[in-house]
């Protein structure tokens, strides 16, 4: 189930929880950040990313009309993936991308955790969960120690997604809830 936990980057205080979509989407929304909930295509468990990419492509392609981003593509992680680990610690320490960061979930879960406005915002997605957090908005991501997760990616040019790290240490006090 999709959760945000909110908390004061000063005290460490938790301000609000939260399971309840809408009240996600309106939370985060006044941060920039978009969160919505989309159906679940019928696909059986791993199916091919290119079966995924066909069954959200009439979503996809209206919400990349809008101005959204130009291509998707789909990124599946698994506990046996080998490269598991080095995956999670690239994304694990606070930083920016140069776009929007754009992820529809199929199937699993991640958090993103998102510093801005003095808070950080921890967006517990799972699969039927679209964010977006828009260029150059300080987040981690987090899918835990065995991650599994297929999920959309959503983008204008690749370059974008290279993280540019801040340097603080919010991703160690504030880390993930990623327990389901």
């Amino acid at each position: 189930m999709s959760r945000l936990t909110v908390w004061d980057a000063a005290t460490n205080q938790v301000q609000t929880t939260t399971e309840d979509a809408a009240e996600i989407a309106a939370i985060l929304s006044g941060i920039g950040v978009r969160f919505e909930r989309w159906e679940i295509a019928p696909l059986p468990p791993g199916a091919s990313a290119e079966a995924v990419l066909e069954a959200y492509r009439p979503r996809l392609d209206a919400f990349m009309a809008g101005g959204a981003a130009g291509s998707s593509d789909v990124l599946r992680l698994t506990p046996d993936n080998p490269n598991k680990d080095a995956l999670r610690q690239k994304f694990l320490s606070e930083h920016i991308h140069t776009e929007d960061e754009i992820r529809f979930f199929h199937e699993g879960a991640g958090n993103f955790v998102i510093h801005a406005d003095g808070r950080v915002f921890d967006a517990r997605c799972t699969a039927g969960d679209l964010i977006s957090v828009p260029a150059n908005h300080k987040h981690w991501f987090d899918a835990g120690e065995q991650p599994m997760f297929t999920a959309l990616r959503v983008f204008t040019d690749t370059s974008g997604w290279t993280p540019h790290y801040t340097g603080t240490d919010m991703a160690l006090r504030f880390p993930a809830a990623t327990a389901a």
